[in-house]
């Protein structure tokens, strides 16, 4: 009877999908965890400009001449990028922590539904936020440096594609922290490695020898964010799209690796 009755009420991909929606947007954490990204991203971009626009007489002509107002406006990524990151572990691992994982697989027709279900409700989540930031940080910035230093526009070379390039960045790295999450399926864990990959693994790579620190780098997260939030080419870097395909990739295999893992062993 009760076996009859569960199978009867298994949830539909729509059902899956409704379900994370709920979760996400009443869960504390998930909406504390948005507002940091957004302080970060915004509140970092606008001190960086702030600090430019305030020191630009004393900036020497050859950093005048090699100064990026998109990139600079978009510093806060930096940080943001993080948090975006720490709600992507969390969409998977805050279940775990509290046992109702368990709930929902019985519920689903199978794991790896529910695992897509979070990955597409987590990824509209991640591009709205991640582009809001972006574009939030790149007009605040320029409003700052407006008047004292050199301004850029949407309008400008490479300028969209780097602020609405670096929202999409901020997204696939988010999904490629769920996948970390999946994964580990622990928080800490999940948040060490993420760091560890993201901020101190390119540290790392500088004590190599250049030649083999230069070859390695530009297949690094890092890497590719930065060479989207420049309207500029950076040397010993992939093309921004190219670097932003790579990273699509990374993220592909990093949820393709957690599906596995989800559906290879128990809840």
């Amino acid at each position: 009877m009760s076996v009859t009755t569960t199978t009867q009420h298994r949830q539909s991909f729509g059902d899956l999908l409704a379900s994370e929606w709920v979760k996400i947007r009443s869960v504390r954490s998930t909406i504390l965890t948005l507002l940091i990204t957004a302080i970060l991203t915004i509140g970092i971009s606008s001190l960086g400009a702030w600090a430019i626009a305030a020191n630009w007489n004393h900036v020497g002509p050859a950093h005048r001449l090699a100064f990026d107002p998109t990139s600079r406006s978009l510093s806060g990524v930096l940080l943001g990028q993080l948090a975006l990151g720490v709600l992507g572990i969390l969409v998977f691992t805050a279940e775990v922590a509290t046992g109702t994982i368990s709930a929902t697989f019985t519920a689903a027709a199978s794991r790896s539904k529910v695992l897509l279900a979070k990955i597409v409700m987590f990824a509209i989540v991640a591009v709205i936020v991640g582009e809001i930031v972006s574009f939030a940080s790149f007009f605040a910035g320029q409003a700052l440096l407006s008047g004292t230093t050199p301004t850029a526009s949407l309008g400008g070379t490479n300028v969209l594609r780097a602020v609405a390039g670096t929202g999409l960045y901020m997204a696939l790295l988010a999904l490629f922290a769920l996948g970390l999450g999946v994964i580990v399926r622990h928080t800490a864990g999940a948040i060490t490695t993420f760091v560890a990959l993201v901020l101190v693994l390119p540290l790392l790579v500088t004590a190599l020898p250049t030649s083999l620190a230069n070859d390695i780098n530009k297949f690094l997260p890092f890497t590719i964010g930065q060479t989207m939030m420049s309207v500029h080419s950076q040397p010993d870097t992939f093309s921004a799209w190219l670097g932003l395909g790579l990273l699509a990739i990374y993220t592909i295999l990093v949820l393709l690796i957690a599906n596995w893992r989800l559906t290879s062993r128990d809840a």
